[in-house]
């Protein structure tokens, strides 16, 4: 089984207007955290725009990441959906496909329930037999995984890591703890916001789903692996070289920024899925400002 830990890396997913994959620029998109190295790629995430895909195109994204890392990177792939018999569907074409992982949102127009949630997180990992990280995304699904909750997922067979927002310095040590005290051995505790990544990793978590990898993977590393040899100081000092990054993230939202950066770096040529919209020429201007100035490569 899959052990999610270290840097998962989540890349935008390139496509059209009328929201066809752009197989040939996710290629390139992927190719430098390949060769990175990084520890987990995190496909079809919220940064990869998984609600606005059809079925088929999330289909065409995992085949073609999957063919490319060849098995030397897993894939980990966003399967949220309205209906838990499309994400049983989804998580079934993930699994055949060659993927590693799925990631499950709680996705819903109606409020669920802590039961609810239970029972469609069970039906997808029991149904699909592919392996699931929680996605816990309150900024985006408005429903807030609580310890306990985390704590009776995690005894489900096949539910075995969890996606948390990290919280800012001051509160995310008590997360940490809360969380590790409610689930067994092995649970994999995992962080996003990346701005509060590198304290979250300092804290006890073990894996960081961050967005800035999909397109910096070197320097992310580089903070994961300080962390890992326990060279605090070199990590928060990495940490701090991304601060223009992370104001930007926080001033226009991490997806149009990465948007932004991918465009202007020639990675690749594409617009966020409509009604979003790119940044204006204004941000953009700031963009370019910072990465002009950023001392990253």
């Amino acid at each position: 089984m899959v052990n999610l830990k270290g840097l998962s890396a989540f890349p935008i997913t390139p496509s059209n207007r009328d929201g066809q994959v752009d197989a040939g620029a996710l290629r390139a998109l992927l190719e430098p955290l390949i060769a990175a190295k990084v520890d987990s790629v995190g496909l079809l995430g919220s940064t990869g725009s998984y609600p606005y895909f059809s079925r088929d195109e999330r289909r065409r994204a995992v085949q073609a990441a999957v063919t490319l890392a060849g098995g030397s990177v897993p894939i980990l792939v966003g399967i949220g959906a309205l209906r838990t018999d499309e994400a049983v569907r989804l998580a079934q074409d993930a699994r055949d496909a060659g993927a590693a992982a799925g990631l499950l949102a709680p996705v819903s127009y109606t409020p669920l329930t802590d039961d609810e949630v239970f029972e469609h997180f069970q039906t997808v990992a029991r149904e699909s037999g592919l392996p699931i990280c929680i996605y816990d995304n309150p900024g985006t699904t408005h429903f807030r995984f609580t310890p306990a909750l985390i704590g009776r997922l995690s005894r489900v067979a096949g539910i075995i890591a969890v996606k948390s927002p990290a919280p800012d310095v001051s509160g995310v040590s008590g997360h940490v703890e809360a969380l590790r005290a409610v689930v067994p051995s092995g649970f994999s505790l995992g962080y996003s916001a990346d701005w509060n990544c590198t304290e979250a990793l300092l804290a006890g978590g073990e894996t960081w789903y961050s967005v800035v990898a999909g397109l910096f993977p070197r320097i992310s590393l580089e903070i994961v692996r300080a962390v890992a040899s326990g060279d605090g100081a070199r990590a928060r000092q990495l940490d701090e070289r991304l601060q223009p990054v992370w104001h930007l993230f926080k001033t226009f939202s991490s997806l149009r920024v990465v948007y932004a950066i991918a465009n202007i770096r020639g990675v690749c040529a594409a617009e966020p899925p409509r009604p979003i919209l790119p940044l204006p020429a204004s941000a953009q201007a700031q963009v370019r400002k910072v990465l002009a100035e950023l001392e990253v490569d």
